[in-house]
């Protein structure tokens, strides 16, 4: 391990040369790239190398930075790709489609397209039935929030909303979501006035205990699409021969 700590771009590129000398390409994505990044930010590194019988990826120090890197062939990116889409949170195309180069034998361009092309047509189209799952859920999370009488509990039921809530804005626009860090980020490339709105319904609740804005919110999504749902909500009867 070298603790030394490089430049970004000049520890990934070392990286890629001691680790990886054979591989067909590289990219360093991440917090790094976009100018976001802070005193714990990491080096995410994607690597393509055709010789690897299945994707892996591995957590390092070196050059005194922490490294997470993204091993794949040519088969498994693909299958990473669809499976990020399909959860409606594109990790892999992000990487590619943002990542800097750090060598290419003449393969990137066809990858980054790939990534750019899935990203740009964004997630499926949520079903009217899986909406109405997904208002069934948030009325039941409101439900606990409103007749909760316990502090505890109730910051665990704000969390979930908080994932639902911003789940069912951005899906129900066809639009890609996050997790984590990833929610914000999400929300404020699609509507940064709703972004806004958002947070501060949780710092009002985090900060106060007032759960009227997050109601309100919770409300003012689920309107569009027929309002809270509860009494005639059925899953999976009929279903069964």
């Amino acid at each position: 391990m070298n603790s030394r700590k490089l430049q970004p771009l000049e520890a990934a590129k070392r990286f890629i040369t001691e680790k990886f000398a054979d591989c067909q390409a590289a990219l360093l994505a991440g917090s790094v790239v976009r100018g976001e990044e802070t005193a714990t930010s990491d080096l995410d590194i994607v690597v393509f190398d055709e010789k690897i019988e299945s994707a892996y990826r591995e957590s390092l120090i070196e050059y005194g930075w922490p490294i997470e890197v993204f091993v794949h062939n040519f088969t498994s990116y693909k299958v990473f790709f669809m499976e990020d889409c399909e959860r409606a949170r594109p990790s892999l195309p992000r990487m590619v489609s943002e990542g800097i180069i750090l060598f290419d034998s003449g393969v990137v361009s066809l990858i980054k397209e790939e990534a750019n092309e899935l990203l740009k047509k964004g997630p499926e189209v949520w079903s009217i039935k899986t909406i109405e799952m997904k208002r069934y859920m948030i009325t039941d999370a409101l439900d606990d929030l409103i007749g909760s009488t316990n502090r505890a509990e109730e910051i665990f039921i704000v969390n979930t909303l908080a994932d639902a809530i911003h789940e069912f804005f951005l899906r129900t626009n066809v639009q890609w979501i996050g997790a984590s860090k990833w929610i914000m980020r999400a929300l404020n490339q699609f509507d940064k006035n709703f972004a806004r709105t958002f947070v501060q319904a949780f710092d009002a609740f985090y900060k106060t205990g007032n759960k009227d804005a997050i109601i309100d919110l919770a409300d003012e999504v689920l309107k569009p699409y027929g309002g809270r749902l509860f009494e005639g909500y059925s899953m999976g009867k009929g279903d069964r021969i």
